[in-house]
């Protein structure tokens, strides 16, 4: 919840008047052009960065960081990793909060890495490298590190930049499933809305500086996404009834 938040980053306003509230359970796009404030959106939520004015609420409460019932997946976080590090390992991370090596994991917290693992497919490949991975098994991972506490409020910053259509796809039918299983809030930056438009519900966009939040069809119109983006937007809706985005 967002109650007239604005930010402010290196003496620069990056966006005011924030006044937003985001239903639990709801998958929702993070949308708008470069430099629009999408990642600093994240970064409010996780307690990493505070309002210049305002007030902010994650999960009925202050935000602070190290709140273990928010999961969030950085943009290319996989490939910061060294070329050793096995899936497993990863998302051990999630449930030890501590550096590599540092204690052997309990056999209960086994549990919860393998567990996490399954949820999200990944079951077969836990005691690979993830160097060893492809883009979309690596994405897998990732994600169950991130819901391995069983997260309440999952964060994705560009979750399906540099896959290809079908690990895309994969990954999309992942979050509607993890949607289904559980309430669990997912908001996901997005470059492109196509590929997630068949499990978003709602949306939050920056538009001329300020965030605003809206079912996602009340975004997905001709008129809004030219007017955010600064070029022509085109919406298709299908015989099937299902909805795209095209430029020009």
């Amino acid at each position: 919840m967002l109650d007239g938040v604005s930010v402010v980053r290196g003496g620069r306003q990056v966006w005011s008047d924030g006044s937003l509230t985001v239903p639990a359970g709801a998958v929702v796009g993070v949308i708008g052009p470069n430099g629009a404030g999408k990642t600093t959106l994240f970064q409010l939520a996780l307690g990493l960065l505070p309002a210049a004015t305002g007030r902010i609420e994650v999960l009925g409460r202050t935000p602070r960081a190290g709140d273990r019932r928010i999961g969030y997946v950085p943009q290319n976080y996989t490939a910061a990793l060294g070329e050793a590090v096995r899936a497993r390992d990863l998302v051990a991370l999630g449930v030890t909060g501590t550096r590599f090596g540092i204690r052997r994991t309990t056999a209960a917290e086994h549990a919860r890495v393998d567990d996490a693992l399954r949820r999200v497919g990944a079951a077969g490949y836990g005691d690979r490298r993830m160097s060893e991975l492809s883009g979309g098994q690596q994405q897998r991972v990732a994600i169950a590190q991130a819901i391995v506490d069983d997260a309440e409020l999952l964060l994705l910053d560009e979750p399906l930049a540099n896959l290809d259509l079908r690990n895309s796809h994969e990954i999309v039918t992942l979050l509607g499933e993890l949607r289904r299983e559980r309430v669990v809030t997912i908001m996901v930056v997005a470059h492109d809305l196509n590929p997630l438009l068949p499990v978003l519900t709602d949306a939050v966009y920056l538009l001329d500086g300020h965030p605003h939040h809206a079912p996602i069809g009340e975004v997905v119109t001709e008129d809004l996404l030219t007017h955010l983006y600064g070029t022509r937007v085109r919406v298709v809706r299908t015989a099937q009834g299902d909805l795209f985005t095209r430029s020009g």
